[in-house]
């Protein structure tokens, strides 16, 4: 009898949307309905039915309400990357007659037309804008840190980017903040846009933290041998609730208030501000304007999502398109399928920003599998793919001790 009939430990079974193409294995929650269709596709034929002139004058009156409250310089904060998405939010500001205070916070892994489209944005739209970058020794000790403790070596830019610009809001006495989608809606349906769903710590922790916060990272550095400060985590601690409640800081999602549509907003920041998108292709998506302030979001960090979830960057991208009408299924299967596996090669930079070799790198990689869709056979990974059919991808290094929570055949 196999240890996997004494355990019941069964095989992944998973399934793929019958209109987009993520599956149930997805990072972000997803449900199914009866004839298949997954949360993120139901809510988001939402968009054309919503009155959104309407929601432009909710969003007038909003910036309304906060004239004259904190800052006398500044209306809002807008965090930005220097990403299409920046760009978007940073010309309904301007549209509606704001200033903003554009914050970045910057993880040092820009693409070089990221860095290029950050910097044009002060000149774009004449707004001030603080570009903080953390101690770069800091950031490698937290990209170590973040594959050794969730598989994620860019935890810290999660973090940063939800809590640095907060900190400032406070700093500043700057009550609102601009923030681009909600994710969890646009993805994968979790609220309707009738919900109106604002920004919370709650939100913070649980999902762009993965649960983990700054004192936690000090006590993984002691155990890992990655000694790290109070002082040195400044960036990541989020403000107090008297500090929050003092300034009255309030962040909301502009994806409630105006039509949240990727491929439409490109258009306009290229034609309007000279935005620019990648002049070479990505390994991971066949989309060219998209993650260019990270070079590994679309690459290594991407890589592991399907290590873990056995899917990547072009589901996210195909589902969208599907889901605009810009691609039908059956393409969206294809590039999946062509490049949701690839280990990109934005791994050779990382190795060597934080010393590690790519023997060390598979090793921490595979205790991260997810056996909701991983099994093991004759020592090989394997998945069943989109297609319907099961394959084979990479030898397995997780030690033996490990391996019992997986499905071996």
């Amino acid at each position: 009898m196999s240890d996997n009939k004494k355990t019941n430990i069964k095989k992944p079974d998973v399934k793929f949307c019958s209109s987009c193409v993520y599956p149930s294995s997805s990072a972000v929650s997803l449900e199914f309905d009866k004839n298949g269709k997954c949360s993120g596709c139901n809510i988001s034929t939402e968009k054309e039915t919503i009155n959104w002139q309407d929601r432009k004058l909710k969003l007038k009156k909003l910036f309304k309400n906060y004239e004259k409250k904190g800052n006398k310089h500044y209306d809002c904060i807008i965090p930005v990357s220097g990403g299409k998405d920046s760009y978007f939010q940073a010309h309904i500001v301007k549209e509606l007659g704001y200033n903003a205070l554009l914050v970045t916070y910057n993880a040092n892994n820009y693409t070089e037309t990221g860095l290029k489209n950050v910097q044009k944005m002060r000149e774009s739209f004449g707004f001030d804008h603080i570009f903080y970058t953390p101690a770069v020794n800091t950031l490698k000790k937290l990209n170590r840190l973040g594959m050794l403790v969730m598989g994620d070596m860019n935890w810290h830019a999660h973090s940063g980017i939800f809590t640095y610009p907060i900190r400032v809001a406070v700093e500043k006495n700057i009550p609102l903040m601009i923030w681009g989608e909600h994710g969890r809606t646009d993805v994968g349906g979790m609220f309707s846009h009738n919900d109106f769903i604002e920004f919370t710590y709650r939100d913070r922790l649980e999902h762009a933290c993965r649960g983990f916060e700054w004192n936690d990272m000090i006590k993984f550095g002691e155990k890992y041998g990655e000694s790290l400060t109070e002082k040195e985590m400044y960036a990541w601690i989020y403000p107090s609730d008297e500090e929050i409640d003092r300034v009255g800081v309030r962040g909301i999602f502009i994806s409630n208030y105006v039509k949240w549509e990727a491929n439409e907003h490109l258009k306009l920041v290229k034609e309007k501000y000279g935005f620019l998108e990648s002049e070479v292709e990505f390994e991971r998506t066949y989309r060219k304007m998209s993650n260019l302030d990270d070079m590994h979001e679309n690459g290594l960090h991407d890589y592991l999502k399907f290590i873990k979830f056995g899917y990547g960057r072009t589901s996210d991208h195909a589902s969208k398109d599907i889901r605009a009408n810009l691609m039908d299924r059956k393409k969206g299967v294809q590039e999946v399928m062509k490049r949701d596996h690839i280990k990109s090669n934005d791994l050779i930079r990382w190795l060597n920003y934080v010393g590690w070799d790519e023997k060390k790198f598979d090793e921490v990689c595979d205790q991260f599998r997810d056996p909701r869709t991983w099994w093991i056979k004759n020592g090989n990974w394997m998945k069943k793919d989109i297609d319907g059919k099961e394959k084979e991808y990479g030898k397995v290094v997780l030690p033996n001790k490990m391996r019992n929570k997986f499905y071996i055949e």
